[in-house]
């Protein structure tokens, strides 16, 4: 028994230390929902995909997503961390720009398409700028 002990405490730790990081991560996701729901309201469905994490200020991420041609989508983004500036937006196969519109706001960003072609585009989440050394986001989205 004494010989589990430490390692107990060991793994009682860990799932201590990575409980405060997700729990920032369901606060981002609970701004991009806040984010989405007035659009719930116009028709659209909110899938319960989402993808979140961390990055520090001036830091991209790629998510490569399958859209389908006939459906409009809207993607939500959110963050926790007040004063930070975050941005969505989508390209195509390409790489050229495919958003038919996007937004901004405390909290929040967010932006829509409707895709010409099936296929694969590129959703490219950033922290602009943050006060915090890594900032917390979540993206969820939606189709019509």
């Amino acid at each position: 028994m004494k010989r589990r002990i430490p390692l107990l405490l060991a793994l009682l730790c860990l799932a201590l230390g990575a409980s405060p990081a997700r729990a920032t991560i369901d606060d981002a996701l609970s701004f991009a929902l806040e984010a989405a729901d007035p659009y719930v309201k116009e028709g659209f469905t909110v899938r319960e995909d989402y993808w979140g994490g961390d990055l520090a200020a001036k830091q991209t991420k790629a998510i490569v997503h399958q859209l389908f041609k006939g459906n409009e989508y809207w993607f939500w983004m959110g963050t926790d961390v007040k004063n930070a500036k975050i941005s969505v937006h989508i390209y195509d196969s390409e790489g050229k720009l495919a958003e038919v519109e996007a937004w901004q706001k405390p909290h929040f960003a967010a932006a829509r398409i409707q895709p010409k072609k099936t296929g694969s585009y590129y959703l490219i989440v950033e922290i602009e700028k943050s006060p915090s050394e890594r900032t917390s986001w979540s993206l969820a989205y939606g189709f019509r």
